[in-house]
């Protein structure tokens, strides 16, 4: 396990936000749908991301990577041939974009990951194995699955995740018969939902929402063209966090009207600047970690909608308030809300170099348990997570003057 060692520091600079990871898996999904050579331009190599394109290998087709270019197109025929075992890594989106995907193509599966992945789920689809009698094999760190995926009424419950909406909604466009999807309320994040819809219209694939009713026809054919991953909005907020710390940072290459939720961030961060507050996170709920900190640093606040925090990679409830308590802040956690008192910053000071905050190997946390570190000087263990979805981020904080640097 890596430290990071952050001095305190004020961050200075421009720079660019890294490729949104959620438009990525689905861009890449859909070019291998589309079988035939697609390039998408402005791929980061993230570990999520590695793990879709290892699928995408593993079911034949053939994937290269030039720089921040990545071609899909279709493989050999004994590579499409291939009954290869999809390894999902840790990444959420990819084992449950996945397995509709390819009881769809296939008929069945064998999938794989880490413990900590398959122990966050995949209840719904559970369900739709009992309703259409496929059988299946659920493991710790693996499902096997066999029996095809057939068309029909899908019942979905919104509360859970958006993920298993996206991986019906790949996959039901290949089946013969018609299909429909109904979300029981409430929904949250829905703004992933409409960026699946986004990518399946580029790709040339029909799908009507109205409400929490989703109709998909049958029969229908992918027909991706090369494109371009636009900037991740919720990796973002980890670099403009340093404008409300006393920094000076720029972030570019943002899409002003994106569908990302997280783009709310911002509207969320002038909130906690002004002074304490209420906020909802069900639609936004990545954004928790980072939330949470800025009220530690500012005025405290009042989250609600904090329920599925704690399935993520960590228990983003219990792990942050325990590392916001190490520099001072207290907390009370309701079932499904987190109230955040504003912490002492003076006090900060008499805790420089004695700190040594918990990543619980949750990229979200390492990133802004850094954001906290730089205010005051402290370490970060496990900060190696930041791999998960944005490799590259303490290259970037140095550009920017950020004081960092591994033990």
């Amino acid at each position: 396990m890596s430290t990071a060692i952050i001095g305190k520091s004020t961050a200075r600079g421009a720079v660019s936000a890294p490729p949104s990871k959620s438009y990525a898996h689905r861009l890449l999904l859909a070019a291998f749908l589309s079988g035939k050579k697609v390039t998408i331009s402005n791929i980061a190599l993230s570990n999520d991301i590695s793990a879709t394109i290892g699928c995408l290998r593993a079911l034949g087709a053939a994937v290269s990577v030039d720089g921040d270019r990545c071609t899909v197109e279709p493989g050999t025929a004994a590579g499409n041939a291939a009954s290869g075992i999809l390894d999902c890594g840790e990444s959420g989106s990819t084992l449950r974009f996945f397995i509709p995907v390819v009881m769809a193509l296939r008929g069945k599966a064998h999938l794989t990951g880490t413990p900590k992945l398959f122990s966050r789920g995949i209840g719904e689809y559970e369900k739709i194995f009992a309703n259409q009698g496929i059988k299946y094999t659920l493991g710790p760190d693996s499902l096997v699955a066999d029996g095809a995926l057939k068309s029909g009424v899908f019942r979905i419950d919104g509360s859970v995740s958006s993920q298993f909406i996206t991986g019906l909604l790949f996959a039901l466009p290949l089946l013969e018969g018609d299909s429909e999807i109904w979300i029981a309320p409430p929904v949250t994040s829905r703004p992933y939902i409409d960026i699946t819809l986004d990518v399946l219209r580029n790709a040339g694939v029909e799908v009507k929402m109205a409400g929490n009713h989703i109709t998909v026809p049958g029969g229908q054919r992918y027909n991706l063209t090369d494109c371009t991953v636009e900037g991740d909005w919720s990796n973002a907020a980890f670099l403009d966090i340093y404008n409300y710390l006393g920094g000076e940072v720029t972030v570019g290459g943002l899409k002003a009207d994106s569908l990302q939720g997280d783009r709310i961030y911002r509207q969320l961060f002038a909130r906690l600047e002004r002074g304490y507050c209420s906020i909802d996170i069900s639609n936004c709920i990545d954004l928790g970690p980072v939330l949470f900190t800025l009220a530690a640093l500012k005025h405290g606040a009042r989250f609600t909608g904090c329920a599925r925090l704690r399935i993520k990679e960590s228990d983003r409830v219990a792990d942050m308030v325990a590392e916001l308590a190490k520099a001072g802040a207290r907390a009370t956690v309701g079932e499904d809300s987190v109230v955040i008192q504003p912490l002492d910053r003076g006090a900060l000071e008499f805790l420089s170099g004695c700190v040594t905050f918990d990543s619980h190997n949750d990229h979200r946390l390492a990133m802004c348990l850094t954001a906290l570190a730089s205010t005051f000087g402290a370490r970060v263990a496990g900060c190696e997570a930041v791999a998960k979805s944005y490799p590259d981020f303490y290259k970037i904080i140095r550009t920017l003057s950020v004081d960092a640097r591994y033990e």
